[in-house]
């Protein structure tokens, strides 16, 4: 699997999903605008019988409703285009999220586009979102957040319990991790589940979350917390999935390097799954 970021991915490869999301999107706005404008044609006839001005007030709210789909599916189009910060930039992400992306889902499965290409492509266009919307952080509000499959699987230190269990032998990705974490302070924790997840970052209560995961497990989490931003780094998966697994540093580092406030204190802390939240 490779690892998905504008920054070190192929450009034929981001452009090309790109275009793919762009495509679904675009269709489903089509098919949600003729299903809107259904509601009024079909009953038309017989909205008569209610009121004669029955079929005018249906129509008008069918209207509104259409033109917001179109104001929402340009808003995400020229963000998408120009990578710039528009006004409004969090609802569109959020539109995206929750109104697009189960109907991208539903027309890619009828025409039989793999669900793993449009995850990926969605995980592609959120972070450029990301990175549109996004500011500059202090370390502590940022949030390192990992899968537990990124440790040795012959490794018998219990990492999830107590992420400073780790003797940083360099066997796994581990060490790097924790070497960013001492170098710019930023919060660092392992997750063995979408259940822990959630709970270290309520926890942590952070304003940035780069995590790295596999497509499916990216895809969740970006939807389980928004509004909060969530950058995603695929990991590698070189055994398969679910084992030791990897993940390119010098991209995440690089994602550090763009959303970390540098006149802002370091004041990062590392935490351990199920554990409080250590200084």
């Amino acid at each position: 699997m490779q690892v998905v970021a504008p920054l070190d991915q192929p450009r034929s490869v981001h452009r090309a999903r790109k275009r793919l999301f762009v495509g679904l999107i675009s269709v489903s706005c089509l098919v949600m605008c003729v299903f809107l404008a259904l509601l009024w044609v079909v009953p038309y006839i017989g909205l008569d019988t209610i009121h004669p001005a029955a079929k005018w007030v249906l129509g008008a709210l069918v209207i509104a409703l259409i033109g917001l789909v179109c104001v929402a599916y340009w808003g995400l189009f020229l963000n998408i285009v120009t990578k710039k910060p528009l006004p409004g930039a969090r609802r569109f992400r959020g539109l995206t999220i929750k109104l697009f992306l189960p109907l991208m889902v539903l027309l890619g499965r009828a025409i039989g586009i793999r669900k793993e290409h449009i995850m990926l492509s969605f995980i592609s266009v959120n972070n450029e979102l990301v990175l549109a919307e996004a500011g500059r952080y202090a370390p502590g509000e940022i949030l390192l957040l990992m899968p537990h499959c990124l440790q040795n699987s012959r490794c018998d230190r219990r990492l999830t319990y107590d992420i400073n269990n780790c003797v940083r032998c360099g066997k796994c990705p581990m060490a790097g991790l924790l070497e960013l974490h001492d170098r710019y302070g930023v919060n660092l924790a392992i997750a063995t589940g979408g259940t822990v997840a959630r709970r270290i970052v309520v926890q942590l209560r952070p304003r940035l979350i780069i995590a790295v995961a596999c497509y499916r497990d990216l895809s969740s989490g970006i939807q389980d917390t928004y509004p909060l931003p969530v950058f995603g780094v695929l990991n590698e998966r070189p055994h398969g999935p679910c084992l030791d697994t990897t993940v390119s540093l010098p991209v995440v580092e690089k994602m550090l390097g763009r959303f970390i406030d540098p006149n802002k204190a370091k004041d990062g802390r590392t935490i351990s799954t199920g554990q409080a939240a250590q200084s």
